[in-house]
């Protein structure tokens, strides 16, 4: 599976939940399809955006809050909200953009949607933003069904898991016994004009392959 395909099918299940917290409880495979696909295509975008304020405003690509706030606001996710040109002319920071995103974070929408996704029973109160007591979403809960040995042994390095930690590779048998060693020793030979031999077996291979026929 492509990581595109991976991607998707990861996505399709959220889209899903919001669906049916909004009141739809049938869809055409097109249409979600597409909704799919909207909604992997904003999410790119907001990232990109993130990501590019993040390079103009301190140099490298670790996001901070306002980062993410700025991104909100070019994707239209932050309305009404006045522009920074505005802002500034202003001498003042305009904050209905925010406001009105939390109040939705807080609100009965969204609460409803956490509902249906499973994460918070249907009798109890909205958590906390703040202190999230939430449960389990379903692709960690997929991914203990069917790991029975711990996430770190079976996903690690995937897309599923974390990264893995960078091991030394030793090479046994040879003069040297990492990778990094035998990339210094390719380097130097190359320098100095030489190439890596592989002792009597590549000779042997020359002459085999300069004798007639007949003698082999």
């Amino acid at each position: 599976m492509s990581s595109h395909a991976l991607y998707t099918s990861l996505l399709r299940p959220p889209i899903i939940h919001i669906l049916r917290a909004a009141g739809f409880h049938t869809t055409k495979p097109a249409v979600l399809d597409t909704l799919v696909d909207l909604a992997a295509r904003y999410i790119t975008l907001l990232a990109s955006r993130a990501a590019a304020h993040a390079q103009e405003s301190h140099n490298d690509h670790t996001l901070t809050i306002t980062d993410v706030r700025m991104a909100l606001q070019d994707v239209g996710a932050l309305w009404p909200q006045k522009s920074a040109m505005e802002e500034h002319l202003l001498g003042e920071e305009d904050m209905r953009g925010v406001e009105a995103f939390v109040k939705w974070m807080k609100g009965d929408e969204h609460r409803e949607i956490r509902r249906i996704a499973g994460l918070i029973d249907s009798d109890a109160a909205m958590p906390d933003v703040d202190m999230p007591t939430e449960k389990e979403d379903f692709l960690t809960a997929l991914k203990k069904k069917h790991n029975k040995t711990g996430e770190v042994s079976r996903f690690q390095g995937t897309a599923l898991g974390t990264y893995a930690e960078d091991k030394p590779i030793r090479i046994e048998g040879g003069p040297v016994e990492t990778i990094q060693d035998w990339s210094a020793r390719v380097t130097k030979l190359s320098q100095q004009g030489h190439t890596p031999s592989s002792g009597q077996p590549s000779s042997l291979l020359t002459s085999a392959m300069s004798s007639p026929l007949s003698d082999i």
